[in-house]
């Protein structure tokens, strides 16, 4: 038998243990936007340390201004290991399980439940994050099992404000980068195509937010007295935004499309092979006809296109009845989802002039101080980390591995990229109906089985180099 295969041989017979260690993870109400459970954010870091600890790593919980952050370390030293030094990312906070009368049992009280698509693990943090985060840290298991060690230096951050703001994120990477500075990030927290087909998330998409007031008369006005007359904000909002779109639903402000670039060849033919239902996803929000460029699947329109999209509107009189009134002011909230090679601050720069140049000459216009964002990331196809992870998930689930998108984005991801200069690889096991956020969140046996696995492959695969 082959190293690789004894490992695997190690996981599928230490899969009870590994549920009871999952179980005694997801038993701690580690709940990080409420102050209440601020001691159960202490224990669960503690917990983790422990763990860590028992299977060799350099473990240690690390103050921070808010929930504490797990930092440990294991394998060879970074400058004596065969393959690339790698840093895995997870979180251990999750979200509050109300309303509790939804659930079917205890939402901190784990266990498995047989359905007709197979066996489920059920609790609060069963698939965002823990069941993900402790599919990576069996397979280290398994690993030192077998082997005494790992094959590649690791070192594990494990953070615990994920599902409330990541507010200590930054001032951590600030004061500890030289330690956490790696080849490539690993996160799990992210999810297959369906319930046996692998993917990598290869790219996400940006993000720009500005809002615009729209100012005219001096005051509020009586629409009989000065209807006709005065200019309405309003008025003036609404042809700006029309105009943000042409026939086609391209987006019209100059130099938008900057830094854009049509979809590689073979990404298209992978997600036109896939099956997607456009018309049922569209038609489970009550919709038929996509809003994006004409011309585009609806993967490429939520996964490989930029938008601009209006968030909200507010203008005079929004209360009950009628008032006949002209407002002074006018304004809109709006997000500009990037990708490729966009530029945020130019994204913003050239919308203000866009709107600048739509406003009568006795108006005026303002935008929110807070404007900006974040430029979209992509992992580049020819990186030799995503051949090590597509040969892994292949060998594992029998099928390779579709390398998707993200209509949105994962804050983490970004600061690994600037503030650490690495790029990531998005690897989970979690699926569309895990009901992450809701009640009686789940994680599939079958994702926690396979995914250990699949780490141990990808971790082999690496190793080679």
């Amino acid at each position: 038998m082959s190293d690789i295969e004894t490992v695997l041989a190690q996981v599928d017979a230490d899969l009870d243990s590994s549920l009871e260690r999952l179980f005694a993870l997801l038993r701690i109400k580690s709940v990080s936007t409420d102050p209440a459970f601020a001691d159960d954010c202490i224990a669960c870091a503690d917990h983790l340390v422990a763990d860590l600890k028992s299977i060799g790593f350099d473990a240690s919980r690390r103050k921070t201004i808010g929930h504490p952050i797990v930092v440990a370390h294991g394998g060879p030293e970074p400058e004596n290991g065969d393959g690339p030094h790698v840093l895995f990312y997870g979180h251990y906070d999750v979200q509050p399980p109300d309303p509790l009368e939804k659930w079917q049992s205890g939402p901190f009280e784990p266990r498995i439940v047989e359905t007709p698509q197979g066996k489920r693990i059920v609790a609060r943090g069963s698939s965002d994050d823990k069941g993900q985060l402790m599919t990576f840290i069996e397979a280290a298991r398994a690993y030192v099992n077998v082997n005494g060690r790992l094959p590649i230096p690791v070192t594990i951050l494990l953070e615990g404000e994920e599902e409330s703001g990541s507010k200590s994120i930054g001032p951590f990477f600030a004061e500890n980068k030289d330690e956490l500075t790696a080849d490539v990030a690993l996160v799990c927290d992210t999810g297959m195509w369906d319930a046996e087909t692998p993917a990598i998330t290869t790219r996400l998409r940006g993000l720009v937010h500005d809002e615009v007031f729209i100012t005219c008369p001096s005051r509020d006005l009586h629409s009989g007295m000065y209807g006709g007359a005065a200019m309405n904000p309003i008025r003036v909002l609404s042809k700006v935004l029309a105009g943000l779109h042409d026939t086609d639903n391209r987006v019209t402000i100059p130099g938008f499309y900057e830094g854009v670039s049509e979809l590689d060849p073979e990404i298209k033919a992978q997600w036109d092979g896939l099956g997607f239902d456009e018309a049922e996803f569209l038609g489970d929000v009550g919709l038929k006809i996509p809003s994006g460029e004409k011309g585009r699947s609806l993967l490429e329109l939520i996964w490989a296109q930029p938008t601009a999209e209006v968030n909200g509107i507010i203008g005079g009189y929004t209360g009950v009845g009628s008032k006949t009134v002209i407002p002074s002011v006018a304004s809109a909230k709006l997000t500009f989802r990037l990708v490729g090679e966009q530029d945020p601050a130019k994204v913003l720069e050239n919308f203000r002039a866009f709107v600048r140049e739509r406003i009568p000459e006795d108006c005026k216009v303002e935008f929110s101080p807070e404007g900006g964002g974040a430029q979209a990331l992509q992992l580049p196809l020819d990186s030799p980390h995503l051949a090590a992870a597509r040969r892994a998930l292949a060998a594992e689930w029998g099928k390779d591995a579709v390398l998707i998108g993200s209509g949105g984005s994962i804050p983490i991801v970004g600061d690994f990229k600037r503030s650490l200069g690495m790029d990531t690889l998005l690897v989970g096991f979690a699926l569309d109906d895990d009901a992450i956020h809701s009640p009686n969140e789940k994680y599939n046996l079958s994702s926690f089985h396979h995914g250990i696995r699949s780490w141990v492959r990808i971790i082999d695969e690496l190793a080679k180099g």
